[in-house]
Formats: C-alpha cells, sequence, structure tokens
C-alpha cells in the first residue's frame, strides 16, 4: 500500500473535478456523497499506509515515493515525490480524518445553499492541497500545496461573493498570505543556493554540518518562518483569519482547526534539522508566539461573535504551537496541533449548530439558555471547551501543559509567564462563551425557535467530541517526557543539542499548577457572567479605555489602514494619474500628436493636379543636377 501513498491526494482531487464539472446537475445529496466519500477514502488509504508503516523494519524508514520528475534543469531537480514519515503520517491521519467530518457535517449544514456543489469542489480542492503540502518530499512540491490551500482559501471565504464583507475578507487573506509567501520562496531559494537541493532529506543532511549560529542557516529560517507567520497568523500578519468567518462555519471549522492554519507550524517542525542550528530563529520563533498568543487572547475576551471569540482563539492557540517549537519543544507542537484539531473543528461546528439552530444569529448577547434546546450541541461545546481550557483528562490538558513545562524548564521564564496568563485568559473567554450562549437567562429573539441540528450534524460533534476526550491520551505516560507520541514522532524531529529534564515530582507539580490557572479563569467567567451577571458592565464602565482599546482588537486594521493600505493605495494613485496619464500616456499621446500635426501639414501637399507633381518632380531634377554640377 505504501507505493499508492499519491493515492490520499488523488481521492479528494478527483471528488473536485467531478462536483466542479457535473455538480449542477447532479443532486445535492449526490453531490455531498463524493465530496465525503473522496476525502473518506484518503483517511481509509491513510489509515492503512500508517499500519503497514508501523510494520516496516527500521532500516525500511522512511519511505520515499517519486511519482514522475517534475523539473529537471542542469543542477536543479524537483520531482513529484511523496515522504512517508511520521511526521507526515500525523499530519495526514489528522488532515484526512477531521476534513472528512466537517464535509458530512457540510451536507446538511450547506444544503439549502445556491452554491452548494460549488462549496463541495471548492472543500475537495482545498483538502488536496493541504494533503499535498504535509506528504511532499521537497521544499517546491510542498509549496504547490502552499499556494493552493491559499487559493482554496480564498474561493471558501469568499463563497457568499455577493456579500461585499465576505468579498473583501477573501481577498485581504489572498494579499496578507502572498506577504508571508515571499518570504517562504526566499527561504526556498537560499536553500537551494546554499545546498543545490530542495529535497528535505537531503538538505538536512547536508545542513547538520554547519556549525550552531551560521548566518545563512539563521537567514533561511527567518524567511520560511516569515512565510508561517502568514499562513498560521500571527503577528503582525494574523489580521486575515478573524475575517475568514465570513465565509460559512464548516470552512472556518476546515481552515482553522486541521488543514490551512496549521501549515506553518508543520513546515517548522519538518525543518527542525534547521532551526535548532539557529538559535536567534528560535527566539524570534518563541517571541512572536508567546505575544501573538496572549495578544490574541485578550482580544477573545470583548468579542460578541461566537465565531470571531473562536477565530481569535485560533490565532492564540496557534501562538502557543510556535512557542512550543521556539523553546525546542517541536513533539509538543504537533502534539498541541493535534488535539487543537479536534477541540477546535468541534467549537467551530457546534458555533454552526448553534447557528443554524437560530437561523443565522451569532451574536452570543442574543443567546443564552439555549442548553435546553440543543442538548447535544451543548455537551459536546462544553466538552471542547473543557478540553481548550487545559482541564484533565481532556486532550488540551496533556498539548498545553507540555508547552508551558518545556517553556519554563528551558529557562524561556518570560514566555511560560506570557503563555501561562495566557492560559488564565483562554479559560475565561471560553467559558463566558459557554455560558452567554448555552446557560443564563434566554434573550433569544421571541420569533426565533432554536431547536437541535440534524443527525448529520451531530454525529461530527460527538465524534470530534470523543476524540477531545480521549485524544491527549496518546500522549502517555505524562511524566518525564518518554510518552509514545515523542518516541513515534522522535525520527522526524531533531532535538535540541542540550535537553532539560526535570524530577517527577517537579512536572506533576507543574501540571497542578497549569490546571490550577484554568480553573480560576473558569471560576471567574462563572462569576461574571452567571453568578453575578451585573458585574461586566461595571467592569467596562471604569476600565473602559482599556475595553474599548481590547474591543476594537487594538485598532490593528485601523493601524494597518493607515499606514500601509492607504499610502498604497495613494501611491497608486499618484503613479496611475502622475506617472501612468501624465508621463507614459503623455508620451505616448505626444507622439502620436506630433506625427499627427506633421502629417495635417503634409498632406496639404497631395494636392491632386497633375501640374503641382510635374512642378515638383521639375524642381527635384533641377536640384539634383545642381547639385551634382557643384561637385
Amino acid at each position: 500500500m505504501m507505493d499508492y501513498v499519491w493515492l490520499i491526494p488523488l481521492f479528494p482531487f478527483i471528488g473536485f473535478l467531478v462536483n466542479g464539472l457535473l455538480g449542477k446537475s447532479l443532486p445535492k445529496g449526490v453531490v455531498g456523497t463524493i465530496g465525503s466519500l473522496a476525502v473518506g477514502l484518503s483517511f481509509l488509504v491513510t489509515v492503512s499506509i500508517f499500519w503497514q508503516y508501523l510494520n516496516l523494519p527500521l532500516e525500511a524508514r522512511p519511505v520515499e515515493k517519486t511519482v514522475f520528475t517534475w523539473i529537471s534543469s542542469g543542477t536543479f531537480k524537483a520531482e513529484a515525490a511523496f515522504l512517508v514519515d511520521p511526521l507526515s503520517l500525523v499530519m495526514l491521519l489528522v488532515v484526512s480524518g477531521v476534513s472528512t467530518l466537517i464535509h458530512i457535517y457540510s451536507i446538511s449544514y450547506m444544503y439549502d445553499d445556491p452554491g452548494f456543489y460549488r462549496y463541495f469542489s471548492y472543500l475537495n480542492l482545498f483538502v488536496f492541497a493541504m494533503l499535498l503540502l504535509v506528504s511532499a518530499n521537497n521544499f517546491l512540491f510542498m509549496f504547490v500545496g502552499w499556494e493552493g490551500v491559499g487559493l482554496c482559501s480564498y474561493l471558501l471565504i469568499g463563497h457568499w461573493y455577493e456579500k461585499q464583507s465576505a468579498s473583501d475578507a477573501a481577498k485581504k487573506a489572498f494579499v496578507v498570505n502572498r506577504i508571508g509567501d515571499f518570504g517562504f520562496l526566499l527561504g526556498i531559494f537560499l536553500i537551494f543556493w546554499t545546498f543545490d537541493t530542495i529535497n528535505f532529506r537531503e538538505v538536512f543532511a547536508l545542513a547538520a554540518k554547519y556549525p550552531v549560529g551560521t548566518g545563512v542557516i539563521t537567514a533561511i529560517t527567518l524567511c520560511l518562518f516569515v512565510g508561517a507567520t502568514g499562513k498560521s497568523a500571527q503577528l503582525p500578519l494574523y489580521t486575515w483569519l478573524p475575517d475568514a468567518m465570513e465565509g460559512p462555519t464548516p470552512v472556518s471549522a476546515l481552515i482553522h482547526a486541521a488543514t490551512m492554519v496549521t501549515a506553518g507550524v508543520y513546515m517548522v517542525a519538518r525543518c527542525s534539522t534547521l532551526y535548532v542550528l539557529a538559535p536567534v530563529s528560535l527566539t524570534v520563533v518563541a517571541a512572536v508566539g508567546a505575544i501573538t498568543a496572549i495578544f490574541a487572547a485578550t482580544i477573545g475576551m470583548a468579542q460578541y461573535d461566537i465565531k470571531r471569540v473562536l477565530a481569535y482563539s485560533t490565532v492564540s492557540q496557534l501562538g502557543y504551537m510556535f512557542l512550543a517549537c521556539g523553546v525546542g519543544a517541536f513533539t509538543s507542537g504537533i502534539f498541541h496541533l493535534m488535539t487543537h484539531a479536534f477541540f477546535k473543528a468541534l467549537l467551530f461546528l457546534g458555533s454552526g449548530s448553534v447557528i443554524h439552530g437560530l437561523h443565522g444569529e451569532q451574536d452570543m448577547r442574543h443567546m443564552g439558555h439555549l442548553k435546553k434546546y440543543m442538548p447535544i450541541t451543548y455537551w459536546t461545546f462544553l466538552l471542547a471547551t473543557l478540553a481548550i481550557a487545559g482541564i484533565f483528562p481532556f486532550a488540551g490538558f496533556f498539548s498545553k501543559d507540555e508547552i508551558l513545562f518545556h517553556s519554563l524548564v528551558s529557562g524561556h521564564y518570560v514566555f511560560w509567564g506570557i503563555a501561562t496568563v495566557a492560559a488564565f485568559i483562554t479559560a475565561f473567554y471560553m467559558f463566558r462563551a459557554v455560558f452567554l450562549t448555552f446557560l443564563g437567562e434566554s434573550r433569544v429573539d421571541p420569533h426565533v425557535h432554536p431547536h437541535e441540528s440534524p443527525p448529520l450534524m451531530t454525529v461530527p460533534l460527538m465524534t470530534l467530541a470523543a476524540l477531545s476526550v480521549v485524544g491527549g491520551f496518546i500522549g502517555f505516560p505524562i511524566i518525564k517526557g518518554a510518552n509514545k507520541f515523542k518516541e513515534f514522532l522522535a525520527p522526524s524531529i531533531t532535538p535540541m543539542v542540550h535537553e532539560v529534564h526535570a524530577s517527577a515530582g517537579f512536572e506533576i507539580t507543574m501540571m497542578i499548577f497549569s490546571m490550577a490557572v484554568a480553573a480560576v479563569g473558569i471560576y471567574t467567567a462563572y462569576k461574571f457572567y452567571l453568578k453575578r451577571p451585573e458585574l461586566p458592565a461595571m467592569v467596562t464602565d471604569k476600565f473602559r479605555t482599556i475595553y474599548d482599546l481590547v474591543y476594537h482588537k487594538y485598532y490593528m486594521d485601523e493601524i494597518y489602514d493607515a499606514t500601509v493600505v492607504e499610502p498604497i493605495k495613494r501611491g497608486s494613485d499618484f503613479l496611475w494619474r502622475g506617472v501612468d496619464e501624465k508621463v507614459v500616456d503623455g508620451a505616448v499621446n505626444g507622439s502620436a500628436g506630433t506625427v499627427a500635426w506633421l502629417s495635417g501639414h503634409l498632406r496639404k501637399l497631395e494636392t491632386g493636379f497633375v501640374q503641382n507633381y510635374a512642378l515638383a518632380i521639375l524642381i527635384g531634377v533641377v536640384l539634383i543636377a545642381g547639385y551634382l554640377i557643384g561637385r
């Protein structure tokens, strides 16, 4: 089965072609079945290859499968080839598995949408691109998938393109990602210039010979990280992701959970060999991750749109993943990526279920007491919230605790402190969302009648809820860092030269502490939004300036508009009107005008009278004869 790894991305691509070309004439049930089956088959093939890989002898791992040589010119060679190793297998399982559930959920959620077939074709294309990204064996083939998810995000975020806000959000996502992708391209160019190859294994083998702190390695890793900040929505290129909420809710679940936004984290972990040789780059990665984690978490505290709360939560959790990579705990970053895929997909699909049950309402101020009407959505949403808050024994506890622990024992005390505060805020704003949405007094419009979602939506919710509960146990045993997940990923990850270990007692103490921080955050939300619901208004009135700053998202969009967007627009307008119209067009139009003026005068010589032409010939003969005689 290993030789058929190319089937994994092929199935969704076939689904894209079938639904894209024939979907308009097919029944919606058939379109949804084709789309879901295509991704489901990819998941089944991935599971089969995973079990076969586990039975391979160590000397036969990893496996590379070349489909064809894509580019061959001189010393440059790029292949359409796949790499099967522990890291790619984890990503393939997560991407194909979660995507299958989102496709099934979408059948019911999007059934009444007039662009149903178009939605499923783009959704399949998105999964195809992401599977390509995580399974490629070289940087250029990976970049094809990288750009593919960028294109599909534009198509899916702008699915309801008739809405100006959706169209603008799609364009914003596309443009911001291109900024990051430029850095990624520079990194690929530097890699080939330095190593004369773009194959992962060859590059990492050659890079291992370089001393720590080599300038060119630092430059490569910083360029690659620019690409990661764009794709994974980190400061300063995060602004596209909250606006991506304009797309359908299952799209938000797909983009924010298991696919596009995790691409940057995967790429940094894939390049761990390069990053451990560049301590400056690791510090930058950790700093950006930590600052983004708390920055986005604070914004999430003041949002009322349930999807935007989850969007800023995603930005914050991605910051945690980069913090893990920055302190050298690449395995912990991938572990959190996996658990986050479970509970964040569940949270977004749960919010979609709420929106579906309230006929499009997204403002939590117009919700409340929905537990009575939507019990399955409530309980699954609650389990996902416990997971993201880091409560034992839910999935998020294991992965988040590892990140906090490694940040502390590696000596990054400031980053640990920031991440701990972000953990408190996360527990607070996520349970704020639970209390405002499902508990307390009902604030639902009397004309709206809340109801539970159909089975095609609730079954994926329950499946993801189960994964959110038990998914973290793959990290057992959790003491002394010798867990099975870390052992499995070890061949794909280059560890730090000096790994720090701590006593079991210290690890247990830190686990209790991190859970206590989350518990305090939950209790604070309970006191504010259930026990004393008048408190939020009192606090915001007392700290109005700070609240307004956070509520308006630190005015980052306005700052970007004033310092980047408007200057570019004014510069473009100047180049258009001042340079293009007056200089370029002026030169072209001026030359045409000169020719027209000259021709206007010369045409007067063409009278049409024979005697005038005979006179002109005679004058010419006389002038020529005079010239020759004069010589």
